[in-house]
């Protein structure tokens, strides 16, 4: 058994203790505790798989037994499958910044990067051929960010491949210095999965556009847990995850964004059945469908997308918002930092992600050499996060169901792990 705090930890939790029980108290979103299943562990895994929302069973059930049990083949219509990818797209919409009709949701976060990477490339040799901001220059290059979360980076060299263009891994911070008037499409993420730093959306796809490339951008990490604002800040296409903020449970369905002024335009490498202009029309020449349907490819995986969309339901409870959800989410990274630089013995942990507001995501990683075994005696105890090799630990604040009791009572059961 751990050893507890010394007697001068011990009077630091007293007192961040009552501090986490008077901001629970005062926390506004505190009752959506009560909308998810949770039980006694801290569960701090969020970025990786959201708690499953309470009500989303009897609505799982209802989809399998009525809609799928009774009604059968009559629920593409009455039930309202056929619509589900644009209308759960429409849901998702305004937790990204954009306006309804420009989300459709299917298939993974995988599959999704690749239709939108080729189809930027495509969009801007386009330009060139028509003389547009390219300016006669051959578009043959992706940038690639450096530290993207696998797929990402396996995606990208294939779609580089397929394409003919040059891939270039670079650090988001070093995209600016390596656009150039060659450079067709750049693949970020919005936050690193690892260290939870935020990048600069608005500056990078500014520059993105200067430069005449289009700039696509993976949300897995950002989406339901912090403003992203795609509209606001034209950007060009997005893909994004659900079950990790968005809570849609495991496997469900990924999305994809198009700007609606690039529709007309967006040409899928994956144009299936689901996408055609006339999908029942069974025509042997391909015609896509206008606007974000052509984001579509084959018959939708209907169980997950109905979990999904009652999954959704949470952020129609008063008082959510982004913002507020924001607002929370870097109370909570806050607290946690304090507790950890007050429980955890000096010099055993790292943390690795940036301090500031504004460089941060919903995560806090911290370095630590024997992270592997930290993590798995963490869990041991009943506090969830996961491990990143080869030293990272990595703990996810979902503000709709975290408390400040919880990461009270991570960071001091953190301590107590360490010794």
């Amino acid at each position: 058994m751990s050893e507890p705090l010394d007697p001068a930890g011990e009077a630091a939790a007293v007192d961040l203790a009552g501090e986490a029980r008077r901001l629970d108290a005062a926390d506004a979103l505190a009752p959506l505790r009560e909308r998810f299943v949770l039980d006694d562990v801290t569960y701090l895994d969020g970025n990786s798989l959201g708690a499953l929302p309470a009500h989303v069973p009897a609505r799982v059930d209802d989809v399998v037994r009525r809609q799928w049990g009774e009604l059968r083949i009559r629920s593409w219509e009455e039930s309202g499958w056929w619509t589900a990818p644009e209308r759960i797209g429409d849901r998702i919409a305004p937790l990204v910044g954009a306006a309804a009709g420009q989300i459709v949701v299917g298939d993974s976060t995988s599959v999704n990067v690749f239709k939108a990477l080729v189809a930027a490339v495509r969009m801007a040799r386009e330009d060139v051929g028509d003389g547009g901001e390219g300016g006669g220059a051959v578009r043959d290059e992706i940038l690639v960010d450096a530290t993207t979360f696998p797929t990402d980076g396996y995606i990208a060299e294939s779609a580089a491949r397929m394409t003919g263009c040059a891939l270039r891994p670079v650090t988001p911070a070093e995209v600016p210095g390596a656009l150039g008037d060659r450079t067709a499409a750049v693949l970020l993420n919005h936050v690193d999965y690892r260290t939870g730093r935020l990048h600069d959306l608005p500056a990078l796809t500014r520059a993105v556009h200067a430069c005449g490339a289009y700039a696509v951008w993976d949300l897995c990490h950002s989406a339901g847990a912090l403003p992203v604002g795609l509209d606001e800040h034209g950007v060009d296409l997005a893909v994004g995850c659900t079950y990790k903020y968005l809570n849609g449970g495991p496997g469900s369905p990924a999305y994809l964004y198009v700007r609606r002024d690039l529709q007309p335009r967006f040409d899928s490498p994956l144009p299936g059945w689901n996408s055609h202009a006339e999908p029942f029309g069974m025509r042997s020449a391909y015609a896509p469908a206008s606007g974000a349907v052509r984001g579509r490819v084959g018959t939708p995986d209907i169980l997950s997308l109905l979990a999904l969309e009652a999954a959704l339901d949470v952020w129609d409870a008063d008082g959510v918002s982004v913002a507020a959800v924001r607002a929370k989410s870097l109370a909570l990274t806050d607290f946690f930092l304090r507790c950890v630089g007050a429980y955890v013995p000096a010099g055993r942990v790292e943390s690795v992600t940036p301090a500031a507001h504004d460089e941060r995501g919903s995560q806090v990683a911290l370095r630590c050499d024997d992270a592997g075994e930290v993590m798995k005696r963490l869990v041991e105890s009943g506090v969830v996060g996961d491990f990143r090799a080869p030293d990272v630990l990595r703990f996810g604040f979902t503000p709709l169901y975290v408390g400040f009791a919880d990461v009270e009572r991570a960071a001091r059961v953190l301590a107590r792990t360490l010794g």
